[in-house]
């Protein structure tokens, strides 16, 4: 049964070739096809381990859902059982779906909150991605289930997304070792296979008065905030 129903652009074919076999951290602007890069490696994981699942992870509601929607309308109907979990499903519920889910959306809350109370492991995922992946670090739930995926599961995949990795070079270490990244593809607006699908961008200001609300909130602040300086200053701090 075919799976996958769109053609990528070049550049989003030559990242797959690059990533789809190790753990990779993909930097891509937002609107240039983070998804479809997404979408391209599970078809090849579902593909090559049909018994195993494909956890999408993004940190907010609205977003998972979209990849839901995205996912369901570039795969032929019917070609994987697609499910989504949200805090909205009880745990029990969560816990029979997964058995039979093959590839599960989620926020990263939910996904931890499960396997920390051992409802279900990692074991049977082949790759796990993680969308705004620049999340993945100290305590946040990215952190712990990437940890807990390599503990489990030391032949899964991690493909993790983000628009922004961090502005300095410590960060975005600290996340590739997080999520134990092997390679990282990164693309801007202005590389020259990405440049060429694109519009340039045109950019008007538009200068708005402060309203007088704000403006009082904003003084307000300013005191606050002066005072708590003098404090620190006062201490030599």
């Amino acid at each position: 049964m075919k799976g996958f129903l769109i053609s990528p652009r070049d550049y989003q074919q030559d990242i797959f070739d690059s990533v789809k076999g190790s753990n990779s951290l993909v930097v891509l602007p937002t609107g240039t096809g983070k998804t479809l890069i997404a979408m391209m490696v599970s078809d090849y994981k579902f593909r090559k381990e049909p018994l195993k699942k494909i956890v999408i992870l993004a940190p907010t509601r609205p977003l998972i859902e979209q990849h839901l929607n995205s996912f369901r309308e570039s795969f032929s109907e019917g070609w994987a059982d697609m499910q989504l979990f949200t805090g909205k499903t009880n745990s029990e519920n969560r816990k029979k779906i997964w058995r039979t889910a093959e590839f599960i959306f989620s926020t990263p809350q939910c996904i931890n909150n499960d396997i920390s109370k051992e409802l279900y492991d990692l074991k049977d995922v082949s790759l796990l991605i993680m969308d705004e992946a620049h999340r993945c670090l100290k305590n946040y739930s990215y952190n712990k289930i990437a940890m807990r995926y390599k503990i489990q599961n030391d032949e899964g995949q991690i493909l993790a997304l983000t628009a922004s990795p961090g502005g300095d070079k410590k960060t975005i270490e600290e996340i590739c070792d997080n999520m134990n990244i092997k390679k990282i593809e990164v693309r801007t607006r202005n590389s020259l296979d990405v440049k060429k699908y694109l519009q340039e961008l045109d950019f008007e200001k538009i200068f708005v008065d402060f309203p007088s609300e704000f403006m009082e909130i904003k003084i307000l602040l300013e005191e606050i905030y002066n005072e708590k300086v003098n404090e620190l200053k006062n201490r030599k701090i």
